[in-house]
């Protein structure tokens, strides 16, 4: 469940005094800066307000400039939650616009954010602060959102090891299936898994209801998080969601109207196919994918 840093009256005054502020008092400066973090699977974001423009003069302004600075931060982060990439053809502002979801979630993701104390310039004609909202339980809150698709089971499955998770390097470009381009692997909530036969092998519909909280689907990471200097050769924060004997696949291309997608090749697909173990770590989302490093923070 979404937490927000406020709650109950606190968070309704602090609303109200938001939408008090007057129309065209408050500036910005530079706007709200940041990143999203797809291997913490978190966004960072800091901005800061010019109280001399605002009108607000210290030290009897300072519960106003607070205000000020959370309608600052309020409005500001609200086109950065909307613009996160759900799949290869969405992002969550779509969402929005179709009635799948409700703008609450946007607020109450924006409200949930841990932030720092604010911060005064040395002539207390700006104030700051820094806030970070966790992502990794976005999941559950758009659980319903699509339609559900089964989990594929062979009819003739092949004998396969049982291993503890699944990782698909994608480290560098690869080919873009139906185009003759190639291009990295683009980070997002809901990836699917292809394989070579353009079978659909994993998708969020897939992960069971009810993800341990904290828990996500997705698991973006870097190339030396599988190469650690240890008897599983996995970091230990990895260890966590692959275990220590995962199955190691190598994307041959990536598919998607945004190339969100890793391919990867029939033989590997069957592997993860043809046990029941195996299967179960799609359904407990027990999957990593390997990106490039500066594939891992989109800021803004």
């Amino acid at each position: 469940m979404i937490v927000s840093f406020l709650n109950g009256r606190g968070a309704a005054a602090l609303m109200l005094a938001v939408c008090l502020l007057p129309a065209g008092a408050l500036e910005v400066k530079g706007g709200v800066t940041g990143a999203l973090d797809w291997e913490k699977m978190r966004i960072d974001a800091e901005l800061s307000v010019d109280l001399a423009g605002a009108g607000i003069r210290l030290p009897s302004g300072r519960t106003q400039a607070e205000e000020a600075l959370f309608s600052g931060y309020f409005g500001s982060i609200q086109p950065v939650i909307l613009s996160i990439r759900l799949d290869s053809s969405t992002v969550m502002g779509d969402l929005i616009h179709s009635g799948e979801i409700q703008p609450s979630l946007i607020d109450a993701l924006a409200l949930q954010a841990e932030r720092k104390p604010p911060r005064y310039s040395l002539d207390f004609s700006t104030i700051s602060s820094s806030y970070t909202i966790n992502l990794k339980n976005v999941g559950s809150q758009l659980a319903g959102y699509g339609e559900a698709a089964p989990m594929i089971r062979l009819v003739n499955p092949a004998s396969a090891a049982d291993y503890t998770g699944i990782v698909v390097i994608a480290d560098r470009e690869l080919p873009v299936h139906g185009r003759k381009v190639s291009a990295e692997l683009l980070p997002c909530l809901f990836p699917r898994i292809w394989d070579t036969e353009m079978n659909l092998i994993y998708d969020r519909t897939m992960t069971r209801p009810g993800w341990e909280a904290g828990f996500s689907m997705v698991h973006y990471t870097v190339m030396e998080n599988i190469f650690q200097n240890s008897p599983s050769g996995i970091s230990e924060d990895l260890q966590r969601v692959v275990g220590d004997k995962p199955l190691r696949i190598m994307a041959r291309g990536i598919f998607g109207i945004n190339p969100t997608d890793p391919v990867i090749d029939r033989a590997d697909a069957v592997t993860i196919l043809s046990s029941e173990a195996n299967r179960r770590l799609l359904s407990e989302g027990r999957v990593a994918f390997i990106v490039p490093r500066s594939a891992l923070n989109n800021r803004f």
